[in-house]
């Protein structure tokens, strides 16, 4: 078996963080997703934000589920906790890591098949219970682990790369976020550094729910028609013992705009996504004049990106705060604490009666 791993010999000239760490030091094994990947971009924006707020690897926790989106933690903070569930459910284990060791910073990585398809019914309940985390999304509207099908956040009228029209609503994963009592709420895109890198800075600090839904788009299957290589085809007319897909490189795409202007992203494919990014001006506190922003928004064909809800006052209470759990994480609780006496456990009784 092959491992892909970066040396570990540092240039003597990087430059180092308050805790005397360099970037290198958060990277981690070499991706092996597509060149070109929007992922790959999020997850050095994940590497450069972490480094810029110079937090130690060991107190970060990253969780995962299932798909190219959930490889991506592989690919950044080689030295934290890592953990990749099955699909769809990363939010109730991170909930219960959570709940076991608060002092950890909490990262989950999902997709759109992973969290708006079999997971969403985990995603609604982990905004609710605004559980302390940073949820991201790494959306580019297909599955590209099988083959490039719709996703459930793939727009209604979009083309897939067999030319098929989804016929379906989408499911805007920011709305449902924001309804669902998440208390940080953002949408960004890959190539826009600029705005991820701080997005996700706030994300980390934020003490509550924070979840960005990323625009990454996939270089393989987004909106490619009559490609002799999809699943299908190969399947259909593969005689040969094996046939191995090449998939060229990509450059990286990238967007730099001001604030309260759109602008036109021509992808890989040769299509284009509007992007609006928020004024200076923009209100993120008054949740019913966002939600209606939103859909002003979508109707336009815009896609919104920025901050764009942050709960105020008590709404940003996380879960510890609600449930008025201790201050000490669960997993350093000793016998004395866990098995208190007869004398506690009575009055407890008492208190239910």
């Amino acid at each position: 078996m092959t491992y892909l791993a970066k040396p570990k010999l540092h240039h003597p000239k990087l430059v180092a963080n308050a805790l005397g760490y360099t970037r290198r030091d958060y990277e981690g094994s070499v991706s092996t997703l597509c060149a070109g990947c929007g992922h790959d971009s999020i997850s050095a924006a994940i590497v450069q934000a972490i480094y810029d707020l110079a937090l130690p690897p060991h107190r970060i926790a990253k969780l995962s589920g299932i798909g190219c989106s959930s490889k991506t933690p592989d690919y950044f903070l080689g030295a934290s906790h890592g953990f990749n569930s099955v699909h769809g459910r990363m939010p109730s284990v991170l909930t219960g890591a959570n709940l076991a060791n608060r002092e950890l910073i909490y990262i989950g990585v999902s997709g759109d098949g992973d969290s708006a398809s079999i997971g969403i019914g985990q995603f609604a309940h982990v905004m609710r219970r605004n559980v302390n985390m940073l949820y991201m999304v790494e959306n580019n509207g297909v599955y590209g682990l099988t083959k490039g099908q719709f996703s459930a956040t793939a727009d209604k009228g979009s083309k897939s790369k067999k030319g098929a029209t989804n016929s379906d609503e989408a499911i805007d994963m920011v709305s449902l976020a924001i309804q669902m009592g998440a208390s940080f709420v953002a949408r960004s895109f890959s190539g826009d550094k600029e705005q991820l890198v701080p997005l996700v800075k706030a994300a980390i600090s934020h003490p509550g729910a924070a979840f960005i839904d990323c625009i990454s788009p996939c270089v393989a299957f987004n909106n490619h028609v009559g490609s002799t290589k999809s699943f299908d085809y190969v399947r259909a007319h593969n005689d040969a013992v094996n046939k191995l897909d090449f998939i060229t490189g990509r450059t990286e795409i990238t967007a730099n705009y001001a604030p309260g202007t759109v602008t036109e992203v021509q992808q890989h494919d040769g299509s284009w996504i509007r992007l609006r990014k928020t004024a200076e001006d923009y209100d993120p506190r008054d949740r019913r004049n966002v939600m209606s922003y939103l859909e002003e928004s979508r109707a336009a064909g815009e896609i919104s990106t920025g901050l764009l809800y942050l709960a105020a006052g008590d709404e940003a209470d996380d879960l510890h705060a609600r449930m008025n759990t201790l201050d000490r994480p669960l997993n350093q609780l000793d016998t004395a604490d866990l098995v208190p006496g007869s004398k506690v456990l009575d009055k407890l009784n008492a208190s239910l009666r």
